[in-house]
């Protein structure tokens, strides 16, 4: 982990005007994650491609190789060879007796799903975290495999990390989990279903968040030989089975990370043409060019690239819009609409009040920085653009996003200092030397 007394304090980024350019997008960590564990439990041997290199992604491959899974990674991280387990992973035997003991930083996905996966084979586990980890609630989750017979409790707080695993496998049958929270429980739960002792049939309690990300996983899943049939989004049925490699996969771009370049177009006016994501696209954040396209964007697609021409003038706002489908891409929108013709609500948002840092406190705050006029709820936000953007020193609360949306305010015509830069090591590494080659 890097040490923080050698973390860069600030980005300064200077008024910029225009920005323009062709950006090869980095891989999608949401994507990476899921192909790390199922490749892990399937049977076969793996050869992953354009893997994401970043803290979360780092996290997981680190974990399960503490795990005893072998996965033999390239000199740049970008690809790896996963031999799987063909099974449940099981606890390596420790000198002492001692529980398992794996560390994921703030890697909500690696948190939640490496619970789910390991109550599948025998051992005992501790899964811990940052300080913020420890304020995500993984209640939900852990009552759901509970109710399977799981052996899982809380070494600190009721309801939220650290957790500890007394792994004996699972039952499988039915099980009930709430959609409304995070729809990273219904996503653990998918990916471990196979191995239960029994089918699963899940059923997902009101409505799904965050949809998209659940189809992905349902995505991968398939492409490692387990279809799931659902009705609707609220009763999945799982076969049990074993995950079989597909010999080589690819991992497409990053779409949430694609929203800043694109975002940066619209609002500079520039032209700017992502490469590694496109029409044939698994991600439900390639949503956000067709939102785009609503604010004045002149949209280009192909099967794996997006360009996008800002208008000259404003963008148009879109009044009220529900982002529960692009949740993390919604954040760029809550930005962009600094620079829209009229005030914006953001609403269907209510996840953002447990991811990396309370977002719709955090966006608000640093929003009314640069002037705009804001108002929050649980689960929207109402952004009235200023009439003159003010320059600002952003706080990014240890929130990758938070440092990459603010960084588009100076593209705005004013300076704005960008604190603890190193936050977005999360998921884009190389996210300040990529905006600041096509920034002018």
């Amino acid at each position: 982990m890097e040490d923080f007394q050698f973390r860069k304090s600030f980005e300064q980024l200077p008024a910029f005007k225009s920005f323009e350019g062709t950006i090869q997008l980095p891989g999608s960590k949401s994507i990476t994650n899921r192909a790390f564990l199922i490749s892990a439990l399937a049977a076969g041997k793996t050869r992953l491609h354009n893997l994401l290199k970043s803290d979360d992604t780092r996290y997981m491959g680190e974990a399960l190789q503490k795990l005893g899974v072998k996965i033999q990674f390239s000199d740049d991280f970008s690809e790896a060879v996963v031999c799987g387990n063909a099974g449940p992973v099981d606890a390596p035997a420790t000198q002492s007796g001692a529980p398992v003991e794996l560390f994921l930083g703030n890697a909500g996905t690696a948190m939640r799903s490496l619970t789910a996966a390991l109550t599948l084979g025998h051992g005992e586990f501790v899964l811990r975290g940052e300080e913020r980890m420890r304020e995500r609630p993984i209640l939900d989750l852990v009552e759901a495999l509970q109710s399977l017979g799981a052996d899982v409790s809380y070494e600190e707080t009721e309801g939220y990390p650290p957790v500890r695993i007394k792994a004996d496998g699972l039952k499988g049958g039915s099980v009930s989990v709430r959609g409304n929270i995070s729809s990273q429980y219904l996503t653990a739960l998918l990916i471990c279903a196979p191995y239960c002792n029994e089918p699963l049939h899940i059923h997902v309690e009101g409505e799904l968040i965050s949809a998209p990300y659940v189809l992905l996983t349902l995505d991968v899943m398939k492409r490692f030989g387990i279809e799931v049939k659902h009705e609707g989004l609220s009763d999945f049925y799982v076969p049990k089975g074993v995950y079989q490699s597909p010999g080589d996969y690819t991992v497409e771009g990053d779409a949430s990370s694609a929203s800043y370049p694109l975002a940066a177009a619209a609002i500079s006016g520039g032209s700017v043409k992502v490469l590694g994501m496109g029409s044939e696209s698994i991600q439900g954040d390639l949503a956000f060019v067709h939102v785009l396209e609503r604010m004045g964007v002149q949209v280009k697609l192909g099967p794996d690239w997006v360009e996008c021409t800002g208008p000259k003038g404003k963008l148009k706002s879109l009044g009220e819009f529900n982002a529960v489908e692009i949740p993390d891409a919604a954040m760029t929108l809550a930005v962009l609409a600094l620079f829209a013709d009229g005030p914006m609500t953001i609403s269907g948002i209510a996840s953002w009040r447990v991811k990396e840092t309370d977002r719709i406190a955090a966006m608000a705050a640093e929003l009314r920085k640069v002037g705009a006029e804001v108002r929050e709820s649980m689960d929207s936000i109402t952004v009235t653009p200023p009439k003159d953007l003010q320059s600002a020193s952003i706080e990014t609360y240890n929130d990758h996003r938070m440092a990459m949306c603010f960084s588009l305010v100076s593209l705005g015509g004013v300076s704005i200092k960008i604190l603890d830069p190193a936050c977005v090591n999360k998921t884009y590494p190389s996210f300040f030397e990529d905006f600041k080659r096509f920034a002018k």
